[in-house]
């Protein structure tokens, strides 16, 4: 694929009350499933976007601060675009371990130029697996200067102006945007 990919890895984990990132899921740490994820892609470029540099980043993945302060995924998205040298960048959050290859690819087949893709369910975005275009670097800027951080917002707006394309999730993929937010979580799973 000749896009980008950005592993969100930024937030606090008050829920699970510690990194999620080194939660084990089946024998292995949420950070290692995302990157052999995104690796099977093969993206021009792998980023890592975290408050700060995490100890357990792969040497061939390159660190992105989030811009302080930091305004949740929006803050690790905006400063993401910036380094982006493909046409589109694609975000995966680290807490969303079912996602697929085949999905992702999916996602991918359903680029254009200067427009990306976002998957949703039941009339809500899910911006952390989608694909953003280059496009939209100032559209991030913009919402970081702003009031309104809410990534749900955005990509409203982007899909108002044509950045971004809605695909509609399928019941049978919804399982693939499930998260692991608490510990609980992997009990139910």
């Amino acid at each position: 694929m000749n896009i980008s990919a950005v592993l969100l890895a930024g937030g606090e984990s008050r829920r699970m009350g510690r990194d999620k990132a080194t939660v084990l899921l089946r024998g292995k740490p949420l950070w290692q499933i995302q990157i052999e994820l995104l690796r099977k892609l093969e993206p021009a470029e792998i980023f890592v976007s975290a408050r700060t540099d995490p100890s357990w980043r792969p040497a061939d993945v390159q660190f992105v601060a989030d811009d302080p302060p930091s305004r949740g995924a929006l803050s690790g998205l905006a400063a993401s675009m910036l380094k982006v040298r493909t046409t589109h960048l694609l975000a995966l959050a680290i807490d969303m371990p079912f996602m697929s290859e085949n999905y992702l690819r999916y996602l991918y087949d359903h680029i254009e130029p200067g427009t990306g893709v976002v998957p949703t369910i039941d009339n809500s975005a899910e911006p952390l697996a989608a694909i953003y275009p280059r496009e939209a670097n100032a559209d991030f800027r913009s919402a970081l200067a702003g009031t309104d951080f809410s990534l749900q917002s955005l990509t409203g707006r982007l899909i108002e102006v044509g950045k971004l394309r809605e695909v509609r999730v399928k019941d049978q993929e919804r399982k693939l945007f499930l998260n692991v937010n608490a510990l609980a979580d992997l009990a139910t799973l």
